[in-house]
């Protein structure tokens, strides 16, 4: 499979290997929130025969969280942050690109926001069956994503939260709260040229977060 190109003047990823953690996109996915694609976005879809893939995955917060539904979970990140399956990144070209890596069923991950694009062109190529991406919902706006990508090949399922998915860079922080508002971007093969919204309704932080969470996932911080 081919690596996606990236276009000068746009983020490096080849470069962000060597720099240190605090730059990098990192913003721990709450484990709620990955239950919720699966729970309400992608319940028709049989864990137990497929495999998942997540090439973006940090410190494993959304990875983990996948292992309670699929078969088999692969993780993967540009930056060794530790217990990863492979090191190097997702998208673009040279020498620490795991494209091709693990033949897998479904790509799912909370990508860089910049790289999220090619991220979701190049997860394409390597999923069979789909890719879901976790967003802030203002990347259904801008030109360049229209022309590139939702002119020619829009998502299956746009899901956005009902309320607000709390984010903090490096951490996950139970207490925290935002005012940034995010979806689920789905592909789902085969692919169709109509997009259907789906809410995530309200409750679901209460309702899929278990008491096991703190303990796994919040000790997790800055490599």
């Amino acid at each position: 499979r081919t690596a996606v190109n990236i276009p000068n003047g746009s983020t490096a990823v080849m470069a962000r290997r060597v720099e240190p953690p605090d730059s990098l996109d990192f913003f721990p996915t709450p484990p709620w929130a990955t239950r919720a694609l699966m729970e309400y976005v992608l319940p028709h879809v049989d864990g137990n025969a497929c495999e998942a893939w997540d090439p973006a995955a940090g410190q494993r917060h959304m990875s983990d969280v996948l292992k309670e539904y699929f078969s088999a979970v692969y993780a993967s990140d540009v930056f060794d942050y530790g217990d990863l399956d492979e090191i190097g990144t997702f998208v673009g070209c040279g020498p620490d690109v795991v494209s091709g890596k693990f033949a897998t069923n479904w790509i799912i991950t909370n990508p860089p926001f910049k790289l999220a694009l090619y991220f979701a062109k190049h997860g394409l190529r390597e999923a069979t069956d789909g890719v879901a991406l976790l967003l802030r919902s203002t990347w259904l706006e801008g030109s360049e994503r229209y022309k590139e990508m939702f002119s020619k090949q829009p998502p299956s399922i746009v899901a956005p939260f009902v309320e607000r998915v709390p984010m903090v860079k490096g951490r996950w922080d139970p207490k925290a709260t935002t005012a940034t508002a995010y979806s689920w971007f789905v592909w789902e093969f085969p692919l169709k040229a109509d997009t259907r919204l789906q809410w995530i309704p309200p409750g679901c932080r209460k309702k899929l977060t278990k008491e096991t969470d703190i303990e796994r996932f919040a000790a997790r911080g800055r490599p």
